[in-house]
């Protein structure tokens, strides 16, 4: 069936579901509704049968660090975790992306990148296949960019670190961007970190553009908070504030000018600060920015539910405002270009037969034939008629795969162009005015999922705030949504939209 996943989906579906039962059961009724959404995607084109939209988040909360080397990414991590999980070092200690997770194990383990690869409930599943794209035959290398390490700690409970290689390191630098924009993309919370030992941050226009020029007009940008670390060994200078200055400068001249921007520095490792007054004061900005941070870092969980059921809403949304439009107005283009051609073809044809037919006989063809040799004239009939549908046919194609071609692969709603040529097959109308599985119903389904959306959130503020002073349920003993009563099995490929 067209909108039934195969077996491998519903499998890691299946999987994600036992899990969201008893850690989410607002999230698990998330998972019903992204299916219809998948049904609705699988039959109109936008996604194949071996795809979901659920692959395309995270379930997990995920906190990404990222910085230039020996910005104190690791120690940072190492502190936080009150563990010597990562190596640390002024120079690159290590150059592959490393994924932090929970164990109930007390002792730590480090596997190799295939074991994220290969797992579709880590945000790396099948990177190799990205990382392939940006250089053939690297895939095949997947552990010299990934691995996973495991820790007991308890602040890693409930979520997903993710520890990046030095993002000024020349080898590998564009598979490193390709896996740090995917990292971007998926996480619930970015910590960007910056070496205060290096105070010349005109020197690393490029890192600054691509993590802060690149990111800040994110719709997500509020997930990026910006750290200078190390910011101890500062108080050595005349005018230590000077180098906070040049960096905020930087970051400023980049697009960052409002907040998000910390200071920070590693009790353990930092330099003496003989100064009284100043230790005082770095210690109590170290404070403060530590205590913000840590707290976003605590608010990843919640956070995650309200990124999902916003994934969620807005795909809803997208696909009746931007695939379907998309897909509408392809079509008409098509249809254009073939009644175009058609207008042509078919004029030129009976032009020319009419001279031919005048030229042999005057009257044969289109007054005595029918009558006088019956099976000859339709056997004429019939070879002047498919010629002029294959044409008419050909011509379908050509113009169909000439608009493809204009139509993006990679949408947040699927494959646009596959979903368009699902319309053009040689035994749909193209005077069908409404893309296949586009109808009253669809929009229904679309709909309800969105009111579903929105409930769920709603559900999540009464959990989190009580502006009546009432108390607030607990999320886990809140009951299920009643399912729509829509049935989204029953879409038909070819139906109209409604009027």
């Amino acid at each position: 069936m067209l909108n039934r996943p195969d077996k491998a989906i519903r499998t890691r579906l299946a999987k994600l579901e036992t899990h969201l039962e008893n850690e989410n059961p607002l999230l698990l009724q998330s998972v019903a509704r992204f299916k219809k959404l998948d049904r609705i995607a699988y039959r109109m084109g936008l996604l194949d049968i071996t795809e979901t939209y659920t692959a395309r988040i995270p379930w997990w909360p995920l906190v990404a660090i990222l910085g230039t080397f020996s910005a104190g990414k690791s120690s940072f991590i190492n502190q936080f975790l009150d563990s010597k999980l990562q190596l640390t070092g002024n120079q690159a200690v290590d150059d592959k992306f490393t994924v932090l997770s929970y164990s109930t194990g007390e002792d730590g383990r480090v596997l190799p990148g295939i074991a994220l690869d290969s797992d579709p409930r880590f945000p790396f599943y099948q990177m190799s296949d990205e990382i392939n794209k940006v250089a053939e035959g690297e895939g095949k290398r997947i552990d010299a960019y990934l691995q996973m390490k495991t820790s007991s700690s308890e602040k890693l409970s409930g979520k997903i670190f993710i520890d990046s290689p030095g993002f000024d390191a020349d080898d590998q630098r564009n598979a490193i961007l390709r896996l740090t924009d995917h990292i971007i993309n998926l996480s619930d919370l970015v910590l960007v970190f910056f070496d205060a030992r290096h105070p010349e941050p005109g020197a690393m226009q490029d890192t600054l553009e691509h993590l802060v020029s690149e990111t800040i007009q994110r719709g997500d940008s509020e997930k990026f908070l910006y750290i200078l670390n190390q910011i101890d060994t500062a108080a050595q200078e005349d005018n230590p504030e000077a180098v906070v200055a040049a960096w905020q400068r930087a970051l400023a001249a980049k697009g960052l000018t409002a907040g998000r921007f910390y200071t920070i520095y590693n009790e353990n490792l930092a330099v003496e600060i003989k100064d009284e007054a100043v230790r005082q004061r770095f210690e109590s900005k170290r404070d403060t920015d530590l205590a913000a941070i840590h707290e976003r870092i605590h608010q990843v969980e919640i956070e995650r539910a309200y990124r999902i059921i916003g994934v969620l809403q807005n795909l809803a949304d997208d696909i009746e405002r931007e695939a379907v439009p998309m897909i509408t107005a392809a079509m008409r283009r098509w249809r254009r270009l073939v009644l175009i051609s058609d207008a042509v073809i078919y004029g030129s044809t009976v032009a020319l037969l009419l001279v031919l037919s005048y030229w042999i006989s005057p009257w044969g063809l289109f007054k005595y034939d029918f009558v006088d040799a019956p099976m000859w004239s339709a056997i004429k009939l019939g070879l002047v008629l498919s010629f002029v549908l294959g044409v008419h046919d050909g011509m379908r194609r050509v113009f169909a795969r000439r608009v493809a071609k204009s139509l993006p692969e990679q949408h947040l709603t699927g494959n646009i162009r596959r979903a368009f040529l699902r319309n053009a097959r040689f035994f749909r109308s193209i005077f069908q005015p409404a893309p296949v599985a586009w109808s009253w119903r669809t929009k229904r389904i679309l709909q309800s999922v969105i009111a579903d959306a929105s409930g769920f959130i709603q559900t999540m503020n009464d959990r989190f705030t009580s502006p009546s002073g009432k108390s607030t349920p607990n999320l886990a003993a809140v009951t299920a949504f009643s399912q729509p009563n829509i049935d989204s099995e029953s879409l038909v490929d070819d139906a109209v939209v409604e009027k």
